[in-house]
């Protein structure tokens, strides 16, 4: 599923919550399949470890898009950037949304004891990496120059 891209914008083609939904459902589906049915610990702690990373992940996303929101910019990557957020969870991280979002599969994965999904989400991080994030700062950079680099040299991409 392609989007429209408006011209100034990051360029990212794809929504990238379909990336981490396709690849958590691509795992959870593949372990009909196989006999890596699961991670082998009690359920009850599986749910609680899932719920927490889940509502963490959840909690971090939308405090970044309502921030984003609150501040007049827009959320997909495929809309321009009408600035730089650097309050709220970006104080602490440039992409809080993408690391909510991994944070919710990882609780998603875990609660529905899917060690292949779970297994899967390094490579979703490198396709977010390369496909999104890789040209968001290269777009950010080129749009705000200095004051982008130096947020980016004072706030870590990740953690």
């Amino acid at each position: 599923m392609s989007i429209a891209v408006e011209p100034d914008s990051a360029g990212v083609r794809f929504p990238p919550p379909f990336v981490y939904l396709g690849a958590l459902l691509l795992g959870l589906a593949a372990e009909q399949f196989v006999t890596l049915r699961s991670f082998g610990i009690d359920w009850l702690l599986l749910a609680a470890t899932g719920a927490l990373l889940f509502v963490a992940g959840a909690a971090m996303m939308l405090a970044a898009a309502g921030l984003f929101r609150r501040l007049g910019t827009n959320v997909p990557p495929s809309q321009p950037t009408t600035l730089i957020a650097t309050t709220g969870p970006y104080r602490w991280t440039r992409n809080p949304m993408y690391l909510g979002m991994a944070l919710v599969y990882a609780g998603l994965a875990i609660g529905f004891d899917g060690p292949i999904a779970f297994a899967l989400l390094p490579l979703v991080l490198i396709a977010i990496q390369t496909q999104a994030i890789a040209r968001e700062e290269r777009y950010l950079e080129a749009k705000f120059g200095d004051e982008y680099r130096r947020y980016k040299a004072e706030v870590r991409r990740w953690l």
